[in-house]
């Protein structure tokens, strides 16, 4: 499929604007760049995300990865992606002062407007949700006095506005859990699952876990002989495990890789699960 155009004059701007581009919060946030806006090697993604019910656009690998991090966060309230440094002018003018040339569009030679990777809400009380700027590179990038400078004009911008920003490599990002939240991702919306009911859900909930507790068994032995015992499609009851764990009604060491073939340890958050399964009507 042809990409559009990458020119960045100020017609491309305003026509973003007019689309709501980098405008809105959780789901009516809209990102100023899309992944059929800029060049890929096949590394982006576009993701339905749990906190925002909306599809996210991530350009490469690295942010996919931390995408999967904010979304398992207890704290984090919603995610910004490809969040605009607008207006123009003012980076222009952090880039004048600095010294450093600013970004601009190779062909075109127009400057184009600079984006956050993410801008992120953290919900650490009620009462004050705090704003938090990530760009994320990876720690060879970081060699580069061209992506420096850059990420200089970046820095000032937030700076000016007192919130936070930082930058994240492929250091900090846990890869265990992050595999993990990959598994689990597609499974945490239960309309994922239909035709099955939240009685049916709840009802392989209650034959699952004492089965998980207790047996020193594989998991894929165990939801299987459940598929069989409840006469259900095979590989349903794996399937239900992995909604389990997505929406935390299942606790499990997320450091420690969660593989089928072996015994998980999980901690129950759910109580009465025989009540609840004969209580869901």
């Amino acid at each position: 499929m042809a990409k559009r155009s990458r020119s960045s004059s100020s017609a491309v701007i305003e026509k973003r604007l007019k689309e709501g581009r980098g405008q809105g919060q959780g789901k009516a946030y809209n990102p100023w760049l899309h992944i059929q806006d800029v060049a890929s090697q096949g590394l982006a993604s576009r993701i339905k995300g749990w906190k925002t019910s909306r599809v996210h656009h991530l350009l490469s690998k690295l942010e996919t990865e931390y995408f999967y991090v904010l979304e398992w966060s207890d704290i984090v309230s919603d995610i910004r992606e490809q969040y605009p440094l607008l207006p123009l002018a003012e980076t222009l003018a952090i880039a004048e002062q600095l010294n450093i040339p600013h970004p601009s569009d190779p062909h075109s030679k127009e400057p184009v407007v600079m984006t956050t990777d993410f801008l992120i809400t953290s919900q650490r009380n009620f009462l004050n949700p705090i704003a938090q700027a990530r760009t994320i590179k990876y720690a060879k990038d970081l060699q580069s006095p061209r992506t420096l400078e850059k990420l200089e004009i970046e820095r000032h911008y937030w700076q000016k506005r007192d919130i936070d920003w930082g930058i994240v490599t492929e250091r900090e990002i846990p890869k265990t859990v992050v595999e993990n939240i990959k598994w689990l991702h597609p499974y945490f919306d239960a309309a994922g699952l239909l035709p099955l009911t939240q009685k049916d859900l709840a009802r392989i909930e209650s034959v699952l876990t004492p089965q998980v507790i207790e047996a020193n068994s594989s998991l894929t032995n165990i939801t299987a002989l459940c598929d069989d015992q409840l006469g259900i499609e095979p590989g349903t009851s794996l399937s239900v495990v992995r909604y389990l764990l997505a929406n935390r009604r299942w606790a499990t060491n997320m450091n420690k890789p969660i593989r089928p073939s072996k015994k998980l340890e999980i901690t129950v958050k759910s109580i009465n699960i025989q009540e609840k399964a004969e209580g869901v009507g």
